[in-house]
């Protein structure tokens, strides 16, 4: 979901994988000067880090464990993780230092209960007027689609996980 000037958008990915925040680079490149990136389900190295990282206008943080875990799996370590998150996003957002603030997979959050969504709303009803707001994920509920400017759903339509059983690759999924 981004929240543009006066409002936000969200953007669910609803499969397992997505593109590399294909918004970044456009965005350094139209003169955005400072980017935050605020990765609520990883806590582990991911490709897409190593470019992100190299950009200085990108300020890339992780709020998630650094191994991968199922919703049954979550414990209050998990929560812990992801309201650490929203204050780190509350407070970036209070510097009012950013042009693009994301907060990526926290719909995810919200499907796994890490965070309630009145808890990211309240986050979200403070962005400042200047900055563009992005959350991602998928399982994005209802209250978000309601508040947000834009909604993009992205869907699978064929995946070679399901018809050949290949997991991620590297430079392209991870």
């Amino acid at each position: 979901m981004i929240w543009t000037k006066d409002t936000f958008t969200c953007i669910p990915a609803t499969e397992r994988e997505k593109p590399l925040q294909p918004w970044a680079l456009p965005s350094v490149r139209q003169g955005m000067e400072k980017i935050f990136i605020g990765q609520f389900m990883k806590g582990q190295y991911y490709g897409e880090l190593t470019p992100l990282k190299s950009i200085q206008e990108i300020e890339v943080e992780q709020f998630g464990d650094e191994g991968c875990f199922h919703k049954d799996q979550m414990t209050s370590l998990h929560r812990d993780h992801a309201l650490k998150g929203l204050d780190r996003i509350d407070h970036v957002m209070a510097s009012d230092g950013y042009d693009v603030v994301v907060m990526d997979e926290i719909c995810v959050a919200l499907w796994f209960d890490l965070v309630t969504c009145d808890e990211v709303l309240q986050v979200v009803r403070k962005k400042p007027e200047r900055a563009e707001l992005i959350l991602t994920g998928r399982q994005a509920p209802e209250a978000l689609y309601q508040a947000a400017d834009l909604v993009t759903e992205m869907r699978e339509v064929k995946h070679y996980y399901h018809t050949h059983g290949l997991l991620a690759r590297d430079g392209i999924e991870r």
